[in-house]
Order: C-alpha cells, then sequence, then structure tokens
C-alpha cells in the first residue's frame, strides 16, 4: 500500500508518519517543498501542484492532515482560510476519484454552532460560527464528493510537539500566582497519537469493509471544560513535581464574554463517537489517560 500524506509537520501530521508507516510506504509532504522528494508539492495553496503531486505518487490511500487552524488569524483572512480548507480538499477529492485512492480528512467541531450540552451527532444539523468552521464545513463536503472517504470530526487536539493548552498553563503556572481560565466551553482533549492511531486501524478496516466509508466522530473519551482542563494539568504537573507558583487551587473560572475574540468558539464541543466505535470496534480512552501521558513525557520523569 502506497499513502500519500499531506501536513506532515503538524501535529496530527507528525504522529501519522508513525502509525500509518505500519501499512507500508508513505510520502510525507511539508508545505516547504524544500523538505519534499523534488517535484512534490505539499503547499495548499498550489492547487496545480497539488493535482500533479496525487497523479505522480498514485497513491492508494492519500492522508490530509493540513489545514488553516489559526481561527482568529481566519477572520482576517477568509480567502487564505477557504483556500486551504475548503479548495484544496476538493482538488485531493477529485484526484482521489480519477485514482482511485481513498481519501482520509480532518474536520471540526467547529461545524456546529456550539448549542445545547448533548453530544453533537454526525447527522446533526451544522451551523459554524466562523470563518473557519464554514470553511472546514465546505472542506469536508468536497471530500465526501469522492465515494471513497474517511472524514474524522475532531476537537481540541493536542500533542507534546508543538505548542498547546496544556504546556501554555505549565508556562503560565511558572510565572504567575492565579490563572484565569474559561468554564463554559466543554469537550475533550484528544490526543494526535489518538487520532492517527484510530485513522490508521480505520484505513486497514476500509480495505476489506468499503461500505465503512463515511462521516465520523473521533475524539476521547469523558469531557471536561478549559478550566478543569487546567485544574487536571496543574494537578498533574505537582505530582509530577514540577515547578509551579499557581496550583490548581490558584485557577479561577470565568465565563467566554470575559474574553472577546476575533472568531466566535462554540459553547458545546462535544461529539459522540458511538458510530465510529461500533463500525472499527474501538474503545477511545478517557482524555485524562492521554493528558497524563503527554505531561509526563513533557516533563521528561
Amino acid at each position: 500500500m502506497k499513502i500519500l500524506l499531506f501536513g506532515r509537520g503538524g501535529q496530527v501530521g507528525w504522529e501519522l508518519q508513525r502509525s500509518l508507516s505500519l501499512l507500508g510506504e508513505v510520502v510525507a509532504l511539508d508545505f516547504d517543498a524544500r523538505q519534499n522528494p523534488q517535484g512534490l508539492c505539499g503547499d495548499f495553496t498550489d492547487l496545480e501542484g497539488l493535482a500533479r503531486t496525487v497523479e505522480a505518487v498514485q497513491p492508494d490511500v492519500i492522508v490530509n492532515a493540513a489545514a488553516h487552524t489559526a481561527v482568529d488569524k481566519a477572520e482576517s483572512e477568509p480567502e487564505l482560510s477557504h483556500t486551504i480548507n475548503a479548495r484544496a480538499p476538493a482538488i485531493l477529492a477529485q484526484a482521489a476519484t480519477k485514482t482511485g485512492a481513498w481519501l482520509v480528512h480532518y474536520s471540526t467541531d467547529y461545524v456546529f454552532d456550539g448549542s445545547g450540552s448533548a453530544p453533537w451527532k454526525e447527522s446533526d444539523a451544522t451551523g459554524p460560527l466562523s470563518v473557519y468552521g464554514q470553511t472546514k464545513l465546505e472542506g469536508e463536503q468536497a471530500v465526501a464528493n469522492t465515494p471513497r472517504h474517511l472524514i474524522l470530526r475532531t476537537s481540541w487536539v493536542y500533542a507534546a510537539r508543538g505548542g498547546n493548552f496544556a504546556k501554555t498553563m505549565l508556562r503560565l503556572a511558572a510565572e504567575r500566582e492565579s490563572l484565569t481560565v474559561i468554564n463554559d466551553q466543554f469537550g475533550a482533549p484528544t490526543s494526535a497519537e489518538l487520532l492517527a492511531d484510530v485513522t490508521a486501524h480505520a484505513i486497514r478496516s476500509l480495505q476489506t469493509q468499503p461500505d465503512l466509508a463515511g462521516l465520523y466522530h473521533c475524539i476521547a473519551a469523558g469531557e471536561t471544560s478549559w478550566y478543569g482542563y487546567a485544574q487536571f494539568v496543574l494537578e498533574q504537573a505537582a505530582a509530577l513535581g514540577l515547578p509551579l507558583k499557581a496550583t490548581a487551587a490558584q485557577v479561577a473560572p470565568t465565563p467566554t464574554s470575559s474574553y472577546p475574540t476575533p472568531a466566535r468558539r462554540p459553547l458545546n464541543s462535544r461529539l459522540d463517537t458511538t458510530k465510529l466505535q461500533n463500525a472499527f470496534g474501538l474503545r477511545l480512552p478517557h482524555w485524562q489517560e492521554g493528558v497524563k501521558r503527554m505531561l509526563i513525557e513533557i516533563s521528561g520523569n
């Protein structure tokens, strides 16, 4: 099996290089052409280059882990966000249809309006609140046009590599006596490792069960708020002996309204993963398990 991976430098893309290597040859591409084999394009603003690359590689599976994920910045550069998040996936969908390849794509809870408190199901009506959410929705709609597709919606992604919320909390807690964190947005922190492993498992299953193609929700089990997430991170950090000025007890809750941002955030990022777990025979671990692993890794313990 030959797998063409876009977005190798991102958190999910980095982990996918590991998980997908068990399935066959992985051609992993970066936005920067200097990091790629000569002649292959991973730049999602070069739509013709993407099409040429799929034609040249002739992959069995295309995995798109590239995206414009700067949620607030997308409000001021909607055209760039649309090109990367919607037009480029549409090009990949066309190329996948032409070559007969499977296309794996990642989307987000931001396609929903964040209302209510029930976990969102794949069949629920969408209603994005931001440019990022709208362009990601258009991207997944384009990908769904190719028959052999797998779309995984996820949320609150983190990894030991790169920046993330937990690392920010550790840095601030080492500098300040107290912290204030939003307590009315709810979801489940989901590790890039988990997404990569689920992806590899799903691709393997699709080879013998192509009728499993479609849209699925994929996040860790359980739920929390950013406030609860911060408290958990600092509790674990204290147990690991990391230097902190602010402990979990010094974290104060605050509503989203106290932190106005260019892009509106959904308050309810809960996603129902029943369809994924039943279809692929999976058990998704509790979010705390992955966060603990990540904290141990970055602490050097």
